[in-house]
């Protein structure tokens, strides 16, 4: 065999043995990224937490049906979350309470959003300090029927003034409603709106007396629908110079043939 075929095979030779001891040690590394990866992943414990299994509206009792457990990061637990632990009977516990802010399916169950189990609905919903106060409305002064519970509203007075005149007054601002006649929540398909003739305020005390007064003082009591965005907003505000019968107010406006010819916190228009 000539000498550089020789030569040839030696270097084909240490080549392939180069090649498989990298892929040895390649594989090698691979194994141990590998290890190293499953020694540091970890599965975080879980707690199970209390549920709702459902969308559950305003009004609508608890049951076995809409509640259920799901397991829950231990590290993520929030104070208020009820637990198999802590509370392994609560599914026989709460059947029959009150929710008394809606809740989505998945959304855990605390305490503030629900309410004793007793008939009285509606005292249940109150929250600490409230008060519920029923006042008439109609198509025309509800809104055109499309005001639901849980929405806000503005109450206006309107009441007959010197002459032909009309007086429109702001005597409630972004108010809550609890009822409209005897629904407190809305449809469940959601497609119709509620036409009643009855609206039940959620007020404070102190609302509570300027809505009584302002019902003895009133031709008619309208409820001006808000944007859900202003449910962050306060809602404690009112006429408190209807209880000292004071008749004067930065709100007032004046209305002669169905337009605005003067308002206290502007000029009357020249005419």
């Amino acid at each position: 065999m000539k000498p550089a075929r020789i030569i040839i095979l030696a270097i084909a030779v240490l080549a392939a043995g180069l090649a498989g001891l990298l892929a040895m040690r390649l594989t090698g590394n691979d194994q141990v990224i590998v290890q190293q990866a499953e020694s540091v992943i970890k599965k975080e414990p879980t707690v199970d937490v209390l549920v709702s299994a459902e969308n559950l509206p305003v009004g609508s009792r608890l049951n076995e049906k809409s509640m259920r457990w799901m397991a829950w990061p231990e590290g993520d637990l929030v104070d208020g979350f009820i637990t198999s632990s802590t509370r392994p009977q609560a599914l026989d516990e709460l059947k029959g309470v009150v929710v008394r802010l809606p809740m989505f399916e998945g959304e855990p169950v605390r305490m503030e959003k629900i309410a004793d189990s007793s008939d009285r609905i509606m005292s249940a919903l109150l929250p600490a300090g409230k008060r519920a106060v029923a006042t008439e409305i109609s198509v025309a002064t509800g809104a055109g029927g499309f005001i639901l519970p849980n929405d806000r509203v503005d109450v206006i007075m309107v009441r007959r003034g010197d002459g032909s005149n009309y007086l429109t007054e702001t005597v409630l601002t972004n108010v809550r409603v609890l009822a409209i006649d005897q629904q407190i929540q809305q449809k469940e398909d959601g497609s119709k709106s509620v036409v009643g003739t009855t609206a039940t305020l959620e007020l404070t005390p102190d609302q509570t007396k300027v809505i009584t007064v302002a019902q003895q003082m009133a031709d008619r009591l309208s409820l001006a629908l808000r944007s859900v965005a202003d449910a962050q907003e306060a809602d404690t505000s009112a006429a408190d110079y209807l209880l000292s019968g004071d008749t004067g107010s930065p709100s007032i406006q004046i209305i002669k043939s169905g337009e605005v010819v003067k308002s206290t916190d502007e000029k009357a228009p020249s005419r």
